[in-house]
């Protein structure tokens, strides 16, 4: 179909309140340039590391703005009516928005916690989801909001052949040795877990440490930040900057995925690599003893929802135990059928589907 000249104007917003946003965006933005747009504007909220995104702003050659918070961000909306803003999390201002704007979510993570659900409570024009299943459940939560299956755009770039790879001789590691990605994130987190030595342990292996974005730049992580300051010495570990704000070349690159509460796990599962699940984790006072009831009831669909694919650690010996058994790896249709359930289409063109949505409405 003719894609009439007026829309070449359309003017898109993006919300971008986490860094951790932009790689699930930027697939679709890259559609749209491709499309002939150019009114795209990339929205920030200002933080610890202003100077890191500005640096990665120019990288990727985004038009920007920046704001303070969501009621500066609802106020530049309202003034600049953009046709559409697309939002990686809920946004308290959608009424006063949709006076203007159509709105579109796209969730930053496909993981099993209840957020991936819960962030429709407040209805956006457009759900972009993955998947027939998610989709159903979703329009059973939610039957006044509008969801559209399309895949998830992130991951388009692996799929399509076009991701960028990590050089690991340029980040000091051997080509000779197979490559741990170990993608922890910041609560419960197993950082504190892990043997002090463990890059001795595991020293047949390259690791390749992306700590979540929280890890980084909020004080009360201090302790893990000292942890990763001290691995990143080691010679078979590299540990990435907050400015590395997407995980898809490392996940392009690496050989086996660590993780413990992570959507990225699934991510990772989804381009037929193996994934370790750590089920060890530093839990604050009340998480333990008799508050541990509230561990369980918050983790315990999670590590259910990642046995169906994952290999699970109660502890490090066990992770080790795990690590050895992968030379032969190779997921079950069972497992493949599970993952493609939870993540949708595999076939790389999610965020062609997404524009083309946004060209016909």
């Amino acid at each position: 179909m003719a894609l009439k000249k007026d829309n070449k104007a359309m003017v898109i917003y993006f919300d971008v309140k986490e860094l951790y946003y932009l790689p699930q965006y930027l697939p679709v933005f890259h559609q749209l340039i491709d499309r002939g747009y150019q009114k795209i504007v990339f929205v920030f909220h200002h933080g610890k590391f202003d100077q890191q995104v500005q640096e990665i702003i120019e990288a990727n050659d985004l038009i920007s703005k920046w704001v303070q918070n969501d009621t500066e961000a609802r106020d530049l909306y309202i003034h600049y009516k953009p046709n559409w803003i697309f939002f990686g999390n809920s946004f308290p201002y959608l009424e006063e928005i949709h006076n203007h704007s159509k709105t579109a979510q796209m969730g930053h993570g496909v993981g099993p916690k209840s957020s991936y659900y819960t962030k429709s409570s407040t209805p956006n024009t457009v759900r972009f989801v993955e998947g027939e299943f998610r989709k159903i459940k979703l329009e059973s939560m939610f039957p006044n909001n509008q969801f559209v299956n399309t895949g998830f755009s992130k991951l388009d770039p692996i799929l399509n052949g076009t991701a960028e790879k990590i050089d690991i001789q340029k980040i000091g590691l051997s080509n000779k040795k197979k490559t741990i990605l170990y993608a922890p994130t910041f609560y419960p987190s197993s950082i504190e877990r892990f043997p002090k030595n463990f890059p001795k342990i595991l020293n047949e292996f390259n690791i390749i440490i992306k700590p979540h974005f929280f890890t980084h730049s909020k004080q009360k992580y201090k302790n893990q930040q000292k942890i990763l300051k001290f691995w990143g010495q080691q010679e078979n570990v590299f540990v990435t900057s907050p400015e590395a704000f997407s995980l898809v070349p490392f996940l392009s690159t690496a050989d086996i995925m660590i993780s413990d509460a992570s959507s990225a796990v699934l991510e990772f599962a989804a381009i037929g690599k193996p994934v370790i699940v750590c089920k060890f984790l530093k839990l604050r006072w009340n998480y333990r003893g008799i508050f541990s009831f509230r561990f369980k009831q918050r983790m315990s669909s999670d590590f259910n929802f990642y046995s169906n694919f994952a290999f699970i650690a109660d502890n490090f010996s066990q992770l080790t135990t795990h690590l050895n058994a992968l030379s032969t790896f190779q997921y079950s249709p069972e497992q493949k059928k599970f993952i493609t359930k939870m993540i949708g289409s595999l076939d790389g063109n999610a965020s062609k589907r997404i524009v083309d949505y946004l060209e016909e409405n």
